[in-house]
């Protein structure tokens, strides 16, 4: 085994002249009142390793080229589409009209393991939350199901950049297979 250098690497990637005709994962994110500028930046490199459809900022989220944003995203701001609507709903319910499925990456009465999605609930809108209070009431009632990731510590969740990466490449992962 032989460790690939970043040139070995960037032979098998796209290019940012190439990167917008590649097929992308039919997921669609809403960010709504991230506090983090680095959760958002890691947000952004991760939707861009997964190829997500399309990033959301909303409410209170912050946006490039706010230097906190750009220091995590290392470029992929440039590589992930996205978009900076003030309110969520908008965006729930305009992807809810095109037919695009809408789910929550949150812990309901109703949430299942995030695993346990199925194909077709392709295309999809995943909504991420606050930090501290999560995916809002009035947002997970425009939703159509929530996933989680279980928990199995003594802690209720995991840092928001980090439970979208795991929920966002099983997304890929059921999305391939």
């Amino acid at each position: 085994m032989k460790k690939l250098s970043h040139e070995e690497i960037s032979k098998k990637r796209s290019t940012i002249e190439t990167i917008h005709n590649v097929k992308k994962l039919p997921v669609y994110v809403v960010l709504n009142s991230i506090r983090s500028a680095y959760n958002v930046g890691s947000i952004f490199r991760t939707s861009d390793g997964a190829m997500i459809e399309k990033l959301y900022l909303c409410g209170y989220t912050p946006c490039p080229p706010k230097k906190e944003v750009l220091k995590t995203a290392l470029g992929s701001q440039n590589s992930v589409k996205w978009e900076y609507v003030r309110n969520p709903k908008d965006v729930i319910i305009s992807l809810k009209e095109k037919g695009i499925k809408i789910c929550a990456l949150e812990q309901t009465d109703k949430s299942f393991p995030h695993y346990k999605l199925s194909k077709h609930e392709f295309p999809l809108c995943l909504i991420i939350g606050n930090e501290i209070t999560g995916v809002s009431q009035e947002l997970v009632d425009l939703c159509d199901f929530s996933i989680e990731i279980p928990q199995y510590g003594i802690k209720q969740s995991l840092n928001v950049a980090v439970a979208y990466g795991i929920a966002v490449f099983d997304l890929r992962r059921i999305y391939d297979s």
